[in-house]
């Protein structure tokens, strides 16, 4: 018993230093790409422009996350109103319909069509970059003149030479590739909210 506690506790530890390490490497490279994509979401909300949001799985529970952050709140103390932003992954008769209709690659692509403006931004979320849903979608927002940020993994794969900005999480496994979308994504929502919208004020003692 006591030497499976041992394992178990090591376990947990390798994962947690591994996940730390993947957080130190998204730090070291990847800083300056998630500033990029600061500087565009907050000439999107400034401009009254929205952001959607795509992906496949977990990165389509990521969108679903992140747009609920933009729309509700980052920081409770920070007084602003909701934000326009759009996770294209929760309506079912949409996908279904889209996938059954139009093909699957093809879901993300069309909502982008009918939903997407000029001057929005669209945040694609993939964790190998290859996702033709998600490229084609990319595609899609670029011909109507929507800023694309990619949230990516594995070297951006070919969604980073499609998008504007990519946030590339530096590394190969999908949980610590995921942990990043979520920290870049959170990182860039809460200073997008601060500039728009003044820091929290300062907490009495």
């Amino acid at each position: 018993m006591e030497h499976r506690e041992e394992t178990r506790r090591a376990f947990v530890e390798a994962e947690l230093a591994a996940s730390a390490g993947a957080a130190e490497r998204l730090r070291r490279e990847s800083a300056g790409a998630i500033l990029r994509g600061v500087d565009a979401i907050i000439r999107a909300l400034g401009a009254g422009k929205k952001v959607l949001l795509c992906g496949n799985g977990g990165s389509a529970a990521d969108a679903q996350h992140l747009a609920t952050e933009l729309v509700i709140r980052m920081n409770p103390a920070i007084r602003r109103p909701g934000l326009p932003a759009i996770a294209l992954t929760t309506d079912s008769s949409m996908l279904t319909a889209g996938a059954n209709d139009i093909g699957y690659d093809n879901v993300f692509a069309r909502e982008v069509e009918a939903l997407g403006c000029p001057g929005d931004v669209l945040i694609a979320i993939s964790t190998s970059g290859n996702s033709e849903s998600v490229n084609r979608a990319v595609r899609t927002a670029r011909e109507r003149g929507l800023v694309t940020v990619g949230l990516l993994g594995r070297g951006g794969g070919t969604t980073g030479a499609l998008v504007d900005v990519a946030v590339v999480m530096p590394s190969d496994d999908t949980q610590r590739i995921q942990e990043g979308h979520i920290t870049a994504g959170h990182i860039m929502f809460a200073l997008a909210e601060r500039e728009l919208y003044g820091e929290a004020p300062a907490r009495t003692p």
